[in-house]
């Protein structure tokens, strides 16, 4: 239910009147969407307009301040510097990764923002999506570059492909997958989610032993002819993956 704003007559600091404006949009935006005019909006707040106004002179400038509130907010610069620490295997980066990532995003106000603004058209989720495509898949495909190809191989391949991009949303999206089941469709998980995190990262790197190599060097053979050295150069034995070198 849409939290109000019960200080009617009293005399509040400004950043707290503004914090409350946007507490309770927060709350409606993840219970209505965002179809609302700002005049349903300051009366389903409990707010009048003028006021709603003053804080936020438009109804874009409060959408934007719940997205920095909701999702920027959220982030953290040490989940990619973390990703890229090859002193820790690559399974142990990635559980930790996404049992942090989920504590921070995996919660009602952010999935059902998230999934109202998609509906809705939004830049909200494209820049969002762009953010986790640069900080973190692209990290994560150099990462299961340097395990599972020969070193000398991987120093030398062109950028991150989008087919590599791909594979890497594929575990991304199942692992949010899970947050939508809980959050929209109100279905509860069997199994506790750090088994469930564990098992899918267990799974995944299973394929992507065999598969990771296969796809960049097809990638590579169709940009640069099948005969190059790094398309048939031998593939690596997975490195650190599960906590030594095999």
């Amino acid at each position: 239910m849409t939290k109000k704003i019960f200080t009617a007559g009293l005399r509040l600091d400004p950043a707290v009147r503004r914090q409350q404006i946007l507490d309770a949009a927060i709350s409606y935006f993840a219970e209505a969407g965002f179809g609302v005019q700002t005049r349903e909006l300051s009366r389903r707040l409990g707010v009048s307009q003028p006021l709603l106004y003053r804080y936020f002179p438009s109804k874009q400038d409060l959408i934007s301040a719940v997205f920095e509130a909701v999702f920027m907010s959220q982030w953290r610069d040490e989940w990619v510097v973390e990703l890229q620490d090859r002193s820790v295997p690559l399974r142990d980066r990635l559980l930790r990764f996404y049992l942090q990532y989920a504590g921070a995003t995996y919660r009602p106000e952010w999935i059902r923002i998230y999934m109202y603004a998609g509906l809705a058209d939004m830049d909200l989720n494209r820049n969002y999506l762009a953010l986790v495509r640069k900080k973190l898949l692209v990290v994560m495909c150099a990462e299961f570059r340097h395990t599972f190809m020969p070193e000398a191989v991987a120093a030398n391949l062109p950028p991150i492909s989008a087919r590599e991009i791909e594979l890497l949303w594929t575990l991304h999206g199942g692992m949010f997958y899970w947050a939508i089941r809980r959050n929209i469709f109100n279905i509860k998980p069997v199994t506790p989610f750090e088994t469930r995190t564990t098992d899918a990262i267990d799974l995944f790197l299973a394929g992507a032993r065999e598969l990771y190599p296969q796809v960049v060097e097809q990638t590579l053979a169709g940009t640069s002819g099948a005969g190059t050295a790094a398309a048939k150069a031998p593939r690596a034995k997975s490195k650190g993956v599960t906590g030594s070198v095999s």
